[in-house]
């Protein structure tokens, strides 16, 4: 396979959870560039319609599915669609994640519920649902879950978000180790601070310039900084990489591991 092709996702179906903002956009866009079909899945329907028709002026395919990762037979109907469309999902990206800010004596129990629910919960069963699927065609694939450098080392005021993001490096390896062997490759990304709509403001703010002087690269990530990994596990790139967590964070975590 020559390097020009080995990215290539031409044929592949690929379903990205959290599509409507973010790294989810991304994501999908460069899935798209990449080849593959996409079936874009978030709450927000009229942010996926705009983002489907981007994706579609550019040469892409892509469909819009509205649907809370929380609900599992809105899950099962976005894997319907998404087979209706363009057929078997073959790559899976579980983005979707919410965040908090409290410390762990004043964290209410229906916000740990909410962040281990969408965090890690969500991130199971979309999988478990991915490959069920993939194995009843007798199709291989790729599950990339997106995990986060606080899944590996902790910042005051994250306990439920790092318990969340440290379960799915677990849960990656553990499925990684089950499927590798059916032709599933799953796999996970850890970004460090990675500036998106979402948290802009904050890290251009004075609490941001603190926490970029830990960054040993000396900023903060770009969205476009995650594409490479993105395509490396979903594509034959990654054909021998199964059970693994790749962390994309500016050497972040080994200043903190010193």
């Amino acid at each position: 396979m020559s390097a020009a092709n080995i990215f290539d996702l031409k044929g592949r179906v690929a379903l990205v959870t959290g599509a409507s903002s973010g790294l989810g956009v991304r994501f999908a866009q460069v899935l798209a560039e990449a080849g593959a079909a996409v079936a874009l899945v978030a709450r927000r329907a009229d942010r996926l319609t705009a983002l489907k028709a981007r994706i579609e002026q550019a040469g892409g395919r892509a469909v819009a599915i509205g649907a809370d990762v929380l609900d599992r037979a809105a899950m099962a109907r976005a894997f319907d669609q998404a087979e209706q469309a363009f057929g078997t999902v073959t790559i899976l990206v579980n983005n979707a994640g919410v965040a908090h800010a409290h410390r762990a004596v004043d964290l209410p129990e229906e916000e740990w519920r909410r962040v281990l629910g969408t965090n890690l919960d969500a991130v199971f069963f979309w999988a478990q649902e991915a490959a069920r699927r993939m194995l009843a065609a007798k199709a291989g694939g790729a599950i990339v879950n997106i995990a986060s450098v606080l899944g590996l080392g902790v910042s005051k005021g994250t306990v439920a978000y790092a318990a969340a993001k440290a379960g799915v490096v677990q849960l990656t390896r553990t499925l990684g180790l089950e499927l590798a062997f059916k032709g599933i490759r799953v796999n996970a990304i850890a970004p460090g601070w990675i500036v998106t709509e979402m948290n802009r403001e904050f890290l251009m703010s004075e609490h941001g310039a603190a926490i970029k002087r830990e960054i040993p690269v000396g900023r903060f990530g770009e969205e476009r900084d995650l594409d490479g990994v993105l395509l490396l596990l979903a594509s034959d790139a990654g054909r021998f990489i199964a059970g693994t967590t790749i962390v994309v964070d500016g050497g972040q975590v080994v200043g903190i591991r010193g």
